[in-house]
């Protein structure tokens, strides 16, 4: 038994972190305990050292002094000031008049306000809470199809999952060990491409089931003409701005994402006071819940790294590595299989819970296979967008549940009795869109310029092509008296060539050049003691 623990150690502890998630133990206390747990069986067993939980300290200082998660309270705040600040409601109303006189003009409303809130928000509950009570109720008082209606809403507040300034896209930045700015840069045409094949889904159900997505009729439309015009431009102006303020600066490279969140939230404030609906009571609420979702992303990320820590000490990483990089098909099998887990996985888990768990293990094996990690995250974090649309556990599913009526009413307006929404017909109007956005995840694998084109403009090196020329010293100089420095300069260059001549006799200059002729003159003999004494051409003493 042992053996086989010591063998099987890292599959069973990701067995074992699974189950916890799916009895439905909170997360950061499931991954905590799993990390614990299994980090002291793994000391037992001889396969870590006792010291190992020394380093925990570290890894939560290195979470608390990330200053790219600075970004997820700053968006979170200005995601909920903006719920309250009025500007969904008057997006809706406006554009549904824009939009009313064609057939799916709502439905087109929709998309499109969906998409304006994603790139404002940024806050998936925020969208569909605020287009649900808002949009619902005027789909069904005129015939919209009641699948139509509301998988249309949960779709296009999904969108504030991938469309910048996404809080997933931060944290998969972060766990990817990427810029955010290029995350937001290669997540920007995908988006943008998804919102456009939701709209044509849109247009070809007004084709096929015309009666589905009705026009409104002309008494709804009250708004018409220069009236209309100056309602758009009042409506849009404000939310276009505060994207330029958000997502201009960070992608012209004025500002970090960090402080653009900054910008954004203070953006916010301003319009709530321009809609003149910022009151103490809403910041106060704003504040609570920025904290409580801040608070959540650290716990769970502070869980998921004791649980890293123990998984990579048991070489649970070598384990998951192996596992995928085996696979057949090599870079294309890999992300088949990747994607694949990542959807169904998404039934159950949060796409916190993904990016926290799941990321940090795919990440070494792509990078190991040459995948840009950039496109990687995009690539995940369109398919982790299907988790908020999974039938049953779907969590756009569930906020619409929440404020879609579940009983027969009577409308105000109209005075008609209306049918409630089922959850059968949510979920039924989620397939049409989780199928779009598994063509999307096709899409960017087929064609991953979608994604790369952040680094066009940038210098590209071929790393094969590298040439580094490096000098070589110089030869130290021989050391004066050093038998190996005889007939060497004393100054480091070579010796004066001999030309086959003998050695030089005693006499010779130290520098290499012969001594001085005498002309002929007898040698003068040396003293018998002391040094000799030159005469300089004198006649010899008698």
């Amino acid at each position: 038994m042992t053996a086989f623990l010591v063998a099987n150690l890292a599959p069973i502890m990701f067995g074992s972190m699974l189950l916890f998630l799916l009895i439905g133990y909170p997360v950061a206390f499931a991954l905590a305990a799993c990390g614990f747990g299994f980090g002291l069986i793994g000391i037992e067993l001889g396969l870590l050292s006792p010291n190992l939980f020394q380093a925990i300290p570290d890894r939560v200082w290195s979470i608390m002094s990330n200053d790219t998660l600075l970004a997820i309270p700053f968006f979170t705040f200005m995601g909920l000031v903006l719920e309250r600040s009025g500007m969904a409601e008057d997006l809706l109303d406006t554009i549904g008049q824009l939009f009313g006189p064609i057939r799916g003009g709502l439905a087109y409303a929709v998309v499109f306000v969906g998409a304006l809130l994603a790139a404002t928000t940024g806050i998936v509950a925020a969208s569909v809470i605020a287009m649900g009570l808002i949009s619902l109720p005027i789909m069904l008082r005129y015939g919209y199809d009641r699948r139509i209606a509301t998988g249309v809403i949960a779709a296009s507040g999904t969108l504030a999952q991938i469309i910048p300034p996404s809080l997933v896209l931060i944290v998969l930045a972060d766990q990817l060990g990427r810029s955010v700015g290029d995350m937001y840069a290669g997540a920007l045409y995908p988006s943008l491409i998804l919102t456009a094949f939701y709209a044509l889904f849109v247009f070809i159900v007004s084709i096929v089931r015309p009666k589905w997505v009705p026009a409104l009729p002309p008494e709804a439309r009250t708004l018409r003409g220069w009236r209309l015009a100056g309602k758009v431009l009042t409506s849009l102006v404000p939310p276009l701005v505060l994207v330029f303020l958000v997502l201009g600066t960070i992608f012209i490279g004025v500002a970090t994402p960090t402080e653009g969140g900054a910008m954004g939230a203070v953006g916010a404030l301003l319009l709530a006071i321009i809609n003149r609906r910022l009151t103490m009571l809403m910041v106060v609420q704003a504040l609570e819940r920025t904290a409580k979702l801040s608070a959540f992303c650290m716990f769970v990320l502070l869980g998921a790294r004791v649980f890293s820590l123990t998984f990579y000490g048991i070489n649970g990483h070598l384990w998951v590595e192996s596992l995928l990089a085996g696979l057949p098909g090599g870079e294309v099998g890999f992300l088949i299989v990747v994607n694949l887990l990542v959807f169904f996985l998404a039934f159950f888990l949060d796409y916190f819970e993904l990016a926290f768990i799941i990321i940090p293990l795919l990440a070494p094996v792509a990078e190991k296979l040459g995948i840009d990690l950039v496109w990687f995250g995009v690539l995940l974090g369109i398919n982790m967008q299907t988790s908020f649309m999974h039938p049953p556990f779907g969590f756009a599913l569930f906020f619409l549940r929440s404020v879609a009526p579940n009983h027969p009413y009577v409308d105000k307006l109209s005075g008609q009795r209306t049918a409630p929404v089922t959850s059968s017909q949510i979920y039924m109007g989620a397939v049409p869109f989780v199928l779009i956005q598994v063509v999307m995840v096709a899409l960017v694998i087929l064609f991953p310029g979608v994604v790369t084109h952040y680094k066009a403009d940038r210098p590209v090196i071929d790393l094969d092509k590298v040439k580094i020329d490096i000098m070589a010293p110089a030869p130290a100089s021989p050391a004066f008296g050093d038998p190996a420095a005889a007939g060497a300069s004393p100054f480091g260059a070579p010796a004066a060539p001999s030309f086959g001549a003998p050695p030089a006799p005693s006499g010779t200059s130290p520098f290499g050049s012969p001594a001085a002729p005498d002309f002929g003159a007898p040698a003068v003999p040396a003293a018998p003691s002391g040094l000799p004494q030159p005469d300089f051409g004198a006649s010899p003493a008698p």
